[in-house]
């Protein structure tokens, strides 16, 4: 064994990035999807005890895959209720003294995404699984994250585990129908950390940190696959702004009033270099053009210099392909910057379809830039009834009260 790495934090990382590994190991091998996850868990533990004393193994994800294997088989063995299945624990210790500390399939990670975002699953237990199962988050951290409460939120997973019971593990025949639903709960994720949608909080980093992660993961098996590199593109160019996006006392900056010099200039220059080779390989998806929206913000100097033509440009094209409601609000906001606020406005009274407070949001804004402060204000003050975030809700207010004679 190593002892030279065995820190508290190499350890973490080390578990974190080997857990989704293992327990698409033991559920390709063994089924069992809760036993093999009870199991893995407890290799983690057994883990974060041992590894920072004696130093890390040598192979540590096979060291994880051992354990839990033999985790399974006794638990197997221990339960009384699968006596029947007595003769399989003994023939899958069998498999396990034949080298169960082999290295899994490098696709078992994918693998483990697409069971868990499987379509007989609703979105919200979607997440939820992707964020146990592949993330490493506890019930009680993915309860937190989304604000409700952890009973619920282990009701959630557990109804989708018996969901996907029985469901064949590996990468499905029809995976590339089923690539768009994994990248929309990674999307998903991502969102809800760079911007949550309630709480005391304007960012909930270690979910944009895992929806990176993950996506990273994703793009090392799939590195040809446009839409992935899209998406990880769009995730590093809009998180490169995180640390621009709130003062000293929390509340939200607006992206013209952000200090340029805080966002991660590496992260652009990554996110940059990525979508830049996906859009030379074929026709760009919405992931794509999101990505390419964000590095024409990140590449401005200033906020003056942003070249709002090209960013109305590539949203003429993202709606033809995703008319969602977000998308053509977004376009009605370039087209205030390249045509004024007035045909800004045109295009936000023609939108349909839900939008919260963004929509009041948006045309507080474009009223204000037209001169019409009352109603800026009004408009402000009815986005700020809506939204759940706080940081949020100041922001508006103070928008408003900036606007009263």
């Amino acid at each position: 064994m190593s002892r030279t790495t065995g820190t508290t934090a190499t350890t973490e990382d080390l578990l974190r990035l080997h857990a989704p590994q293992v327990l698409g190991a033991l559920v390709r091998r063994y089924g069992h999807f809760d036993a093999a996850e009870d199991a893995v868990q407890e290799a983690l533990l057994a883990a974060a005890g041992q590894w920072p004393v004696a130093g890390v193994p040598d192979n540590p994800r096979g060291w994880l895959i051992r354990v839990a294997s033999r985790r399974l088989v006794d638990a197997l063995r221990a339960d009384d209720a699968r006596r029947a299945r007595e003769e399989k624990a003994v023939a899958l210790g069998e498999r396990l003294a034949s080298g169960a500390d082999r290295a899994p399939r490098e696709d078992d990670t994918l693998a483990l995404l697409f069971l868990c975002c499987h379509p007989d699953l609703p979105q919200p237990a979607q997440i939820a699984l992707t964020l146990r199962a592949v993330g490493g988050l506890t019930t009680a951290e993915i309860a937190r994250a989304y604000l409700v409460p952890e009973a619920t939120m282990a009701q959630r997973i557990s109804r989708a585990k018996q969901r996907v019971r029985g469901v064949s593990f590996g990468r499905p025949d029809n995976w590339e129908a089923r690539l768009p639903a994994v990248l929309h709960t990674l999307y998903l994720i991502f969102n809800e950390g760079y911007t949550a949608t309630s709480g005391p909080f304007l960012q909930r980093r270690d979910l944009a940190r895992e929806a990176v992660r993950l996506t990273r993961a994703v793009h090392r098996l799939l590195p040809d696959a446009g839409e992935v590199t899209g998406l990880l593109a769009l995730m590093l160019l809009t998180d490169a702004r995180r640390e621009a996006r709130t003062g000293p006392d929390g509340d939200l900056v607006s992206l013209d009033e952000q200090d340029r010099d805080r966002w991660d200039k590496a992260a652009i220059e990554e996110g940059v270099a990525l979508i830049t080779a996906a859009l030379t390989r074929g026709p760009a998806g919405p992931y794509q053009l999101r990505a390419a929206i964000a590095a024409v913000h990140d590449e401005a100097p200033s906020a003056q210099a942003t070249d709002w033509r090209e960013i109305l440009g590539l949203y003429d094209i993202l709606v033809r392909l995703v008319p969602g409601p977000v998308e053509r609000l977004n376009r009605a906001v370039a087209v205030a910057m390249v045509h004024g606020p007035a045909a800004g406005l045109a295009e936000l009274d023609a939108l349909e379809g839900d939008l919260g407070h963004r929509r009041d949001a948006v045309r507080g804004h474009l009223l204000e830039r037209a001169g019409s402060y009352d109603e800026a204000r009004a408009a402000y003050e009815a986005a700020a009834a809506q939204t759940l975030s706080l940081p949020e809700q100041r922001y508006l207010r103070r928008r408003a009260a900036r606007l009263r004679p």
